[in-house]
């Protein structure tokens, strides 16, 4: 779908998120060892977290506020040794214990000493608090030391995941057909490639096991409460169901809203990229105004979809909140009239608030979580969805025929673009080894389709091509193209040095003797003696800092170094200056000596001394000959030639030749 000339993402329908997640699990699978790993240590991070409440109620009920009515607790050991101790029992002798083990007391007794002599006497209790925060530290150094082993593995394993799946994804993506690259902008693939896939290992490492240990810890949060007083539990029951259609509802909501936040992002850097990479023209044409209004308009729809996802999350959170402060009220206050009648111990009552407190955590964290879950989600179907298109079918290997190439033929060749479009129309030709075929016509009649099938970027819709009776579907495409070099009338050139844009294996460089001598064959030589590094110049994006002459010369030192039996020529010298053509053409004279060659000619000139010339009009072959024979004809290509000199008003010429 376009919209003032941009073309938006696709739109997909809902998936269910199991599917998605069942999608996922063949990148997990190879990790399982670490998900296993990590999901045993959120198991014992449980463990721990629900320790701490329970040590506390623990070091209440048992030393600071001790419940009386426990049996364990109703008498207190007294250290008898103890001057202060054995004072008070001597002033009260009534209190003792007779045991034959430690001395004892009932508890009921403190209240007949002074401050000085009670802290003596709770000795026992002092103590036993000591041990209940030692046991708290303890119980913290474990929680930081797992936490720590926790997050290595997780980290780990979300690392391994994502490099397996940018991987797969990039593999996947370079076979696509180039009609994919055709509706897929730049800026829409590398968002896929990086923003999506960095949300996969947000889901990986953030969700998973995380999703797991609040599970956990719910489940454990109940069964402790069950344990502590089931009708306290039962009060803290009533608010669930209000937390669970909540919490339905943000789902619902939280899925579309990423979704259309993952598109408006993809649209912003394909504009990004777009615009970057035309900044010249467009300061040219001085549309920056009209480049400033469509790039607010994206970054308006992503602001809107931004803010529907902050609204839903915002609305969400204060509802969690509100819940846990409805749950904690009605805790303290039939909690407290359960501590008051005797119920239940004091210890139990802080114990269940700070359970409680931690029961309504998880429910965020899931919130939370959720909430990244979605964003992942939305990431993964766009990545799926490429994932699910299928690949070029000249990515599927065929046989190998390692003869020379003696002869090609085309055979009632149709092609398209798009299936009512076509563009070529019954093409049939042959070319034999050493031949040099020109193409020339029109702008728009199929010159570089020919050439763009032969190489198997496309595939013909009906007809096919035949390599030494061969049909070019069953060679294999790699080492087919091994076969083959095109220099183009604009070639591209990667960021880094000239020595690794020439050679077809940089690591393996051939003698200094024989790699000069071959630069300077293709013409090179006044490229390197301008610069100072040489082939250890750097380049950047678009072969900066060289000409279009120069990178075009570096072109052919590449067909050089790669030794074809075909060559491909889009009209080598269409943006040089008359000096650097004059070098390109003598540098094309050797490159094409005893190699079959099919030229696209823009201009005539080139075309001139082919072994045939073939004129295309409106997809078909419309003559076909020498120049001398075609001149003599006095048709279409006459007319063009005319018109290249100047002869023919070049409208006149355009009605005639189209």
């Amino acid at each position: 779908m376009r919209r003032g000339g941009y073309i938006e993402e696709t739109e997909i329908t809902s998936s269910k998120d199991y599917r998605l997640a069942g999608r996922l699990l063949p990148f997990i699978t190879p990790h399982r060892h670490l998900l296993a790993i990590a999901l045993m240590l959120v198991a014992i991070l449980t463990g721990l977290d629900l320790s701490i409440p329970w040590i506390t109620k623990e070091a209440l009920d048992r030393y600071i506020i001790p419940d009386i009515s426990r049996t364990e607790t109703h008498h207190l050991s007294v250290d008898a040794s103890d001057p202060t101790v054995r004072r008070f029992l001597n002033q009260h002798p009534e209190w003792r214990t007779a045991t034959e083990g430690p001395t004892e007391i009932p508890r009921t007794a403190l209240t007949l000493a002074d401050s000085a002599t009670r802290l003596r006497l709770r000795a026992a209790d002092i103590k036993g608090t000591a041990l209940a925060a030692l046991l708290l530290l303890a119980v913290l150094f474990f929680n930081f030391l797992f936490g720590f082993c926790q997050t290595f593995v997780l980290e780990t394993m979300g690392q391994r995941i994502i490099h397996d799946l940018r991987l797969t994804l990039f593999t996947h993506i370079r076979k696509l057909p180039l009609a994919w690259y055709h509706r897929n902008p730049t800026g829409r693939v590398v968002t896929r490639v990086t923003g999506d896939v960095e949300n996969l290992r947000e889901m990986f490492t953030s969700v998973i096991t995380f999703v797991f240990k609040d599970l956990f810890l719910l489940v454990g949060i109940l069964t402790v409460l069950l344990l502590l007083d089931a009708r306290l539990a039962a009060v803290t029951l009533l608010v669930i169901p209000v937390a669970v259609v909540a919490a339905i509802g943000f789902a619902r909501q939280s899925r579309s809203a990423f979704r259309d936040l993952r598109i408006r992002i993809a649209e912003i850097n394909s504009r990004l990229a777009e615009a970057i990479g035309g900044m010249s023209v467009i300061r040219l044409f001085a549309r920056e105004p009209e480049t400033d209004t469509a790039f607010r308009r994206l970054s308006d729809r992503h602001f809107d979809a931004g803010m529907a996802q902050v609204r839903i999350f915002a609305l969400f959170m204060p509802v969690i909140e509100v819940l846990n402060a409805t749950a904690l009220g009605l805790i303290i206050v039939y909690g407290g009239y359960r501590v008051l009648g005797g119920f239940v111990s004091l210890g139990v009552l802080v114990a269940y608030i700070s359970y409680l407190r931690m029961f309504f955590r998880p429910i965020r964290d899931i919130a939370e979580k959720y909430n990244i879950l979605q964003n992942a989600f939305a990431s993964a179907e766009r990545l799926l969805l490429i994932l699910d298109t299928p690949i070029a079918t000249d990515e599927n290997p065929g046989g190998d025929q390692g003869t020379a190439i003696e002869q090609i033929t085309f055979e009632d060749l149709t092609f398209g673009y798009t299936p009512d479009e076509p563009v070529l129309k019954g093409i049939s030709l042959t070319a034999r080894k050493g031949e040099t075929i020109a193409i020339v016509g029109p702008t728009g009649a199929g010159k570089t389709s020919i050439v763009s099938l032969l190489v198997r970027f496309w595939n013909p819709q009906s007809g096919t091509i035949r390599v030494n009776g061969t049909p070019l579907p069953e060679l294999d495409p790699h080492n087919w193209r091994r076969r083959i070099a095109m220099v183009m009338q604009d070639p591209f050139l990667f960021a880094g040095t000239l020595l690794e844009n020439i050679l077809p294996d940089p690591n393996h460089p051939p003698e200094a003797e024989v790699l000069e001598a071959t630069l300077r064959h293709a013409g090179c030589g006044f490229v390197l003696d301008r610069l100072d590094q040489g082939l250890n110049t750097r380049l950047t994006e678009g072969g900066r800092p060289l000409s279009s002459g120069e990178r075009q010369l570096l072109s052919i030192a590449r067909a050089f170094f790669k030794n074809p039996e075909l060559l491909i020529l889009d009209e080598a010298t269409s943006y040089v200056d008359s000096v650097s053509e004059s070098e390109i053409q003598s540098a094309l004279a050797r490159l094409m000596k005893n190699r079959t060659t099919f030229l696209i000619a823009h201009r005539l000139s080139t075309a001139r001394h082919a072994d045939r010339i073939l004129v295309l009009k409106e997809g078909q072959i419309a003559e076909s000959g020498t120049h001398e024979t075609l001149m003599s004809h006095r048709g279409i290509y006459f007319r063009m030639q005319q018109m290249e000199n100047g002869l023919v008003p070049v409208k006149t010429v355009g009605l005639q030749a189209q």
